[in-house]
């Protein structure tokens, strides 16, 4: 907000009118030590006060301080002297002077010179200069991703405090968020609290209608910056104190002769924050930042998608995100920014698409046989309707000779894993090979678990080899399915490359050791990826770099809300499976205030004795002074030590080394442990049926989605399941989240709350997706999402590459966004 110089009348009534400032009155050109020598003239002529410049003496000084102490050195502070200590002051700076009048005529005025001119948009964040200094905030800056200029400039304000209600002292209002223009009447340092460690400012203020008390606690040196006679202005709530308005830790900004507020009297930006980094200073940060580089942005979005989207100039946008003076300015910046952000992620995705599909040959899947009728047949249930239409849908992509790219998406316990055991049989059928990959061996090894139960129940003859099992069907087909995981010993594990790359092995199971270097799986035509936003994007398309592209099948269980999915995955077809199994009954979910936890494990007990099993999980593995958590090595001591001593309780975390976890499962799962405390290494893939209890102990600690994953490890028989939330937690969003959770069973539409209650984050690993983290975008926003992927659509049709004039600087943008997010996600 721009101040005229009516809002910068100061009161007549109750104190001097501070005289106008000789630093204002010199000519630009002035040297600051002449200006400081006029300004020593009217502080004796005035009596000493320390009113002869806006802001008072030691403030001119420590503004201009690069030029000033070369002449006048180190010396106190003016304002804390008493009238006899300031008139001392004054002789000696006076003959410090004198004595170096030849040494000032040497004195070259600071212009904008190599500390700043030459900083450039990706000049390190170290050379900027503010008030106070950068450097000791560096190690902060960068966790906030703030690494260099434009970096500043794209850490946009995540809100606004509306403080441009500017009034008189008395027009202020009880309980309203306003500002005032004011001068300091006088401030002083209290003391209080335990042996008066803690100290407070408090301030008398007024303008020309009256007075009003300020304090702010906890900052008692602020009353050594507010010398009698400074200008200021303060904004925040009006509160009310024994009949007196008053301004309680006030957001305020001084006034040294500059036109445009930052911290006050405006629509003020609060930033992304961490700790030890004070918000001003971030402002100052990106303010400076802005005064640096915003003349250096250059417009990269195409003329014509600016006019047919009605979009805001780039560098108008970037400033008035920051510092808007009308909300319709905000508004506009937010469009314009949020509208690129989505282009990038659409034309990442959809250049990601055609190369996929364009540039590469696929294989076309001719089945040899009715083995993928006959294994359909033999499961022990029938597919749902949604299973048979996603079936369709996968064997359609597969006879193609575009390689697929399909993202299947399935709430816990939907049946994700037959469709995939169906693709990598047709792959084995047609005559070449197929993988499966998951993101940890825990999962590798339920999967390679499950797909030979699922293969068993439709095969001949089933004989387990030393690094594989071979499954025979009775029309002459052996397929010998191995797990490769990094846990395997060397020679295992080498023997077994070489089974693959003789295309010995039809299928192998395994984490990302299947992408190593050492592995060559030689005639791949099938790729299943599960839980895929848990790899780095490098790893997942390794899966798929080759010269003939196999099909990619990329499996989740974390619900992502139907707004986002093509959004994030618009480079896929997607098919979702949007219905259980028959006969599935939905978890009983209930939250459980924390002192209740007896009469939780009382009911958990119940379920033990019908023979049954159960999950506790915790969301620490050991106690934290940082945390108020409990911890599942503690509890497990606890738990089995007293509340189930009857029991056999396990313990499961992910320090655990992967022989450890394996055997602990393995126990779990065959019934030799009845009570599996963990952390939320067991959030995906466990599948244990006779397990009907989930209790989750300090819930509020987890997000909706996660809170889902838990609830899915129960419920995957016939038997009627539970999960329990317990939380010692009484926050108001906490509970809102707790309530959704018991009652909403959709995973769907749990995400779309999720989304709704904690913003999109990181909760369904954008950061991983290797698309560009969104800083303004709401992903909910499908209008501007369908704008941005029909004008990159419009785009790449008539320039693939981006390779025409009028698209070089949107690619060198996406270019530049890729490369930065690719960083991130691996």
């Amino acid at each position: 907000m721009k101040l005229s110089q009516e809002d910068l009348k100061i009161s007549k009534r109750n104190y001097l009118k501070a005289p106008s400032s000789p630093s204002q009155r010199a000519n630009k050109n002035t040297s600051k030590a002449e200006v400081l020598k006029r300004i020593i003239d009217q502080e004796i002529a005035s009596g000493y006060e320390d009113r002869a410049v806006i802001g008072g003496i030691d403030n001119f000084i420590r503004k201009w301080s690069s030029e000033l102490n070369p002449v006048i050195g180190e010396i106190p502070a003016y304002s804390a002297l008493s009238y006899e200590d300031r008139k001392t002051w004054i002789s000696e700076v006076v003959q410090r002077f004198n004595t170096k009048s030849d040494a000032r005529k040497n004195i070259k005025r600071p212009t904008a010179t190599s500390s700043t001119v030459d900083l450039k948009l990706l000049s390190p964040i170290s050379r900027l200069k503010i008030a106070g200094g950068v450097r000791k905030y560096i190690p902060q800056l960068k966790k906030l991703g703030i690494y260099n200029i434009e970096d500043a400039l794209y850490h946009f304000p995540h809100r606004h405090n509306d403080f441009r209600s500017i009034v008189k002292i008395s027009e202020l209002k009880h309980g309203l968020e306003q500002s005032i223009i004011s001068t300091v009447w006088e401030a002083t340092e209290t003391r209080y609290g335990n042996r008066g460690r803690s100290t407070s400012t408090q301030a008398i203020l007024g303008d020309d209608t009256g007075n009003i008390k300020a304090i702010w606690h906890n900052q008692g040196y602020l009353a050594r910056s507010l010398g009698s006679g400074t200008n200021i202005v303060i904004s925040g709530v009006v509160k009310t104190f024994k009949g007196r308005h008053i301004f309680e830790s006030p957001a305020y900004e001084i006034l040294s002769g500059q036109e445009h507020l930052m911290h006050a009297g405006r629509m003020v930006p609060i930033y992304p924050a961490t700790d030890k980094l004070p918000v001003r200073t971030l402002r100052r940060v990106v303010k400076a930042s802005l005064d640096i580089g915003l003349g250096q942005i250059i417009e990269y979005m195409p003329k014509a998608v600016l006019q047919r989207q009605g979009l805001m100039g780039l560098k108008t946008a970037i400033s008035k995100m920051h510092f808007p003076d009308l909300d319709t300015e905000l508004n506009s910046a937010r469009r314009r920014l949020a509208f690129d952000e989505l282009m990038m992620i659409q034309l990442s995705v959809l250049k990601r698409r055609n190369e996929w599909q364009t540039q590469s040959e696929g294989i076309p899947l001719k089945s040899k046989s009715d083995l993928l009728t006959k294994f359909i047949a033999s499961l022990p249930f029938k597919l749902t309707d949604a299973q048979t239409r996603v079936l369709a849908e996968v064997n359609k992509d597969l006879a193609g000779s575009k390689p697929m790219i399909r993202l299947l998406q399935g709430d816990v316990g939907s049946g994700k894993t037959v469709i995939a055991a169906a693709a990598l049989l047709k792959a084995v059928d047609a005559g070449f090979q197929g993988a499966f990959m998951a993101p940890t061996e825990l999962l590798a090894e339920q999967h390679y678990l499950t797909l030979t139960n699922l293969l068993e129940s439709a095969a001949h003859k089933v004989i387990k080899h030393k690094d594989h099992i071979e499954i025979k069907f009775d029309n002459k087909l052996d397929i010998n399915i191995a797990l490769l995981t990094g846990s395997l010993k060397k020679t295992s594990k080498d023997r077994l490359a070489k089974l693959i790359s003789d295309q010995e092995i039809n299928i192998v199971v395994g984490t990302h050791a299947l992408i190593q270097s050492s592995v060559n799986i030689s005639n791949l035509a099938v790729g299943v990826v599960d839980e895929q936003h848990r790899f780095g994007v490098m790893q997942r398309s390794s899966l798929g770099d080759r010269e003939i592209k196999p099909h990619i099948l990329s499996m989740s269980a974390t619900p992502i809300p139907r707004s986002l999915a093509l959004t994030l995955y618009g480079d896929s077809d997607v098919s979702v499976l949007d219905e259980m199994p028959i006969g599935r009954k939905k978890v009983k979910t209930r939250w459980i205030a924390g002192d209740q936890r007896s009469a939780a494990y009382d009911f958990v007990k119940q379920e033990l004795n019908e023979g049954h099993q159960a999950f506790i999980v915790f969301p620490l593995i050991e106690e934290s002074e940082a945390v108020n958590a409990r911890s599942a090595i503690d509890e497990h001591h606890r738990l089995s030590a007293d509340v189930f001593r009857d029991y056999k309780v396990g313990l499961l975390h992910g320090r655990m080394k992967t022989q450890q976890k394996e055997t602990v499962m393995q126990q779990f799962l065959s019934g030799e442990l009845n009570v599996l405390v963990s952390t939320s290494v067991i959030e995906v893939g466990i599948d244990v049926p006779n397990a009907t209890v989930m209790v989750i102990d300090g819930a509020d600690r987890f997000g909706l989605a996660q809170l889902h994953q838990f609830r899915g490890r129960v419920g995957r028989s016939d038997d009627q399941s539970y999960c329990l939330l317990l939380s010692d937690s009484l926050g108001s969003e906490s509970i809102e989240r707790l309530r959704v959770i018991e009652s909403v069973s959709d995973g769907f539409e749990l995400a779309e709350e999720d989304l709704r209650i904690r913003g999109p984050g990181d909760a369904i690993g954008t950061r991983q997706s290797g698309l560009p983290i969104l800083k303004v975008a709401r992903l909910s926003d499908l209008e501007t999402t369908g704008q941005a992927r029909k004008e990159a659509a419009m785009i790449l049709e008539h320039d693939p590459e981006l390779e025409l004039d009028e698209n070089l600087r949107l690619a060198s943008r996406l270019s530049a966004i890729l490369d930065k997010s690719f960083a991130l996600s691996d």
